[in-house]
C-alpha cells in the first residue's frame, strides 16, 4: 500500500524535470507543455471524492487493484506516445486511476490495522511516502531523463505497479457500504472540483481576469454550492455530511489544505531558485531535495509513535510552527546563499515541522469513522491537499512574479535574454529580482502555515475523548 501511494505521489512531480526533453522529442508547443503536468493534477484532484466512494461501494481491494492496473496501462501508453496529444491523454487516465487508488489505499490501511499503535505505525510509513514521493519524483525524473530517456519517467511505473498488484493477495476486501453511487452528487461534486482546479490552473497561466478563467470559477461556485444541498437530501451521499460533524476532522481537513497551499508552492520556488539562481542541473536539484525527504520520513515515524501518547493538538500546532520557521528562513535566501549553511538546514527545518503533522492529521480524519465511510473520509483528505496545492501554486506564484517584476519589469524575460546574449549584467539583475520574488513566495507560505498553527491549537483535539474513539457512525440505509 505504501508502494502504491509512493507511485501516485511520485508521478505528480516526476514529469517536471523531463519537460524540456519531452518538448524537444515530441515538438510540443509551449501552450501544451504545461498540460503534460496539469492534466494529471486536474483529473487527480477533481475525481478523488468519486474514487473514494467507489471503493466504499464496490469493494476497496477490487477498486484499488483496478486503479493500479489502469495506472500501469496509462503509464505504458504515455511512455510509448508518438505525439503530445496521446501523452496528455495518457496523463489524464493516470490522474483518474490515481484518484481511485489513493483514497482506497488509505481506507485499506484503516480497515487492515486496528486503531492504536499498529495503525499509527502503518500511518507513519504512509505519511512518509507523501514527502518522499514528491522529492524522489524530482530526483528520479532527473536521473532517468539524463541517463536513459524521458520515456522512462512513465515506464518506471510498470514494475512498481506489477509488484503492488502481486502484493494485494494479502489484503482483505472489507465491508461494503450499502446503497448505490450518488449520481447527482457525483456529477455536481466532480464537476465543481474539476472546474475549480482548472480555473486555478488557467488563472496562473492566463491571468485572473481572463474570460475563460472567470467562467470556470463561476461554474465551480455554482456546482460546489449545489453539492452540499444534494448531499443533505441524498439517502446515499457521495460525501456523508456526518463526516463533517466532528470538530477534529474538520480541523484536520483545513490544516491539510493549508499544508498543500504552502508546500506545493515552496517546491516550485525552491526548484526555480536552485536551477535558475544557483545554476543546478536537474539531477543536482533532485539530490538537493534529499534532506527534505529525510526530514519528512524521520518525523513521520516519530509522529506515529508520539500520536499514541499525546493529543494531536500537541503535535500539529508545534509542527506547523516549526514549518513557519523553515519558510521564514528560506525567505532570507540571496543569489549568493550557501547550500550547506543556509538552503539545506532551512529545508530540513521545514520538513521536520511538516513531517510530524502528517500522521496525527491523518489519524484525526480516520478516528471514529465507520468502515463503510473510510473511502469518502480518505478521499476528502487527499482532495483538500490537491486543491490546496493548486490554489497555492497559482496564487503564490502570481505574488512572487508581481514582486519580482516590481523590482525589475519582465524579470523572467530579462533573465533569458541575458543568457541568450551572454550579458551577465542583465542576468545578475534578473536573478536579484527573481530571488526577491521567491522570498515573498516563502513569506506567503509562512503566513499560510501560521493559520495552520492557530487551527492546530484551537480546533483540533477539542476533547480528550476523541483520542480513543469518535462519535458513533451510522451506515447509509440503516437509520
Amino acid at each position: 500500500m505504501a508502494a502504491a501511494y509512493l507511485m501516485v505521489v511520485l508521478d505528480a512531480t516526476i514529469m517536471n524535470v523531463a519537460l524540456p526533453s519531452i518538448q524537444a522529442s515530441l515538438k510540443v508547443s509551449a501552450e501544451n507543455l504545461a498540460w503534460i503536468v496539469n492534466a494529471y493534477a486536474l483529473a487527480f484532484g477533481g475525481l478523488l471524492l468519486l474514487g473514494g466512494r467507489a471503493g466504499d461501494l464496490f469493494g476497496r481491494r477490487r477498486v484499488f487493484r483496478a486503479g493500479i492496473a489502469a495506472f500501469a496501462l496509462a503509464s505504458l501508453l504515455g511512455g510509448l506516445a508518438p505525439n503530445s496529444g496521446l501523452l496528455i491523454a495518457a496523463r489524464v487516465v493516470q490522474g483518474i486511476a490515481a484518484a481511485v487508488a489513493a483514497p482506497t489505499t488509505l481506507s485499506l490501511i484503516a480497515m487492515t490495522f486496528a486503531e492504536g499503535k499498529e495503525r499509527n505505525r502503518a500511518m507513519g510509513l504512509y505519511a512518509a511516502m507523501a514527502g518522499v514521493g514528491s522529492t524522489l519524483g524530482l530526483l528520479l525524473g532527473g536521473l532517468l531523463t539524463e541517463y536513459l530517456d524521458w520515456r522512462w519517467v512513465l515506464l518506471v511505473n510498470i514494475p512498481i505497479a506489477t509488484g503492488v498488484l502481486l502484493g494485494t493477495v494479502v489484503l482483505g476486501e472489507g465491508d461494503r457500504a450499502k446503497g448505490k453511487l450518488d449520481i447527482p452528487g457525483a456529477t455536481a461534486g466532480t464537476a465543481g472540483l474539476l472546474a475549480l482546479v482548472y480555473a486555478i490552473t488557467l488563472g496562473g497561466e492566463s491571468g485572473w481576469g481572463d474570460g475563460l478563467t472567470l467562467a470556470c470559477f463561476a461554474a465551480a461556485a455554482v456546482q460546489l454550492a449545489v453539492f452540499p444541498v444534494i448531499q443533505a437530501r441524498s439517502r446515499y451521499p457521495l460525501l456523508p455530511p456526518r463526516l463533517l460533524q466532528d470538530r477534529n476532522r474538520v480541523g484536520a481537513y483545513a490544516t491539510m489544505f493549508l499544508i498543500g497551499v504552502g508546500m506545493f508552492a515552496a517546491f516550485y520556488f525552491l526548484t526555480l531558485y536552485m536551477q535558475q539562481v544557483l545554476g543546478y542541473s536537474a539531477v543536482r536539484t533532485g539530490l538537493a531535495y534529499l534532506p527534505f525527504s529525510l526530514g519528512v520520513s524521520l518525523m513521520a515515524g516519530i509522529g506515529a509513535k508520539l500520536a499514541v501518547k499525546v493529543p494531536p493538538r500537541l503535535l500539529v500546532a508545534p509542527g506547523m510552527a516549526v514549518a513557519v520557521a523553515g519558510m521564514l528562513w528560506l525567505s532570507r535566501l540571496t543569489p549568493h546563499s550557501s547550500y550547506t549553511t543556509e538552503l539545506m538546514p532551512a529545508m530540513f527545518v521545514a520538513a521536520v515541522g511538516l513531517g510530524i503533522t502528517f500522521v496525527p492529521l491523518t489519524l484525526s480524519v480516520l478516528r471514529g469513522v465507520d468502515e463503510t465511510d473510510s473511502g469518502s473520509a480518505s478521499a476528502l483528505l487527499n482532495t483538500t491537499q490537491q486543491v490546496g496545492g493548486a490554489v497555492g501554486l497559482a496564487t503564490l506564484a502570481t505574488l512572487s512574479n508581481a514582486v519580482a517584476n516590481q523590482r525589475l519589469p519582465d524579470a523572467d524575460e530579462v533573465y533569458f535574454t541575458g543568457l541568450r546574449t551572454r550579458d551577465f549584467t542583465l542576468v545578475e539583475r534578473a536573478v536579484d529580482a527573481m530571488t526577491h520574488g521567491y522570498a515573498w513566495g516563502f513569506i506567503g507560505s509562512a503566513l499560510v502555515f501560521a493559520v495552520g498553527v492557530l487551527i492546530g491549537a484551537v480546533v483540533i483535539d477539542a476533547g480528550k475523548r476523541n483520542r480513543t474513539r469518535g462519535p458513533r457512525q451510522v451506515a447509509p440505509g440503516t437509520e
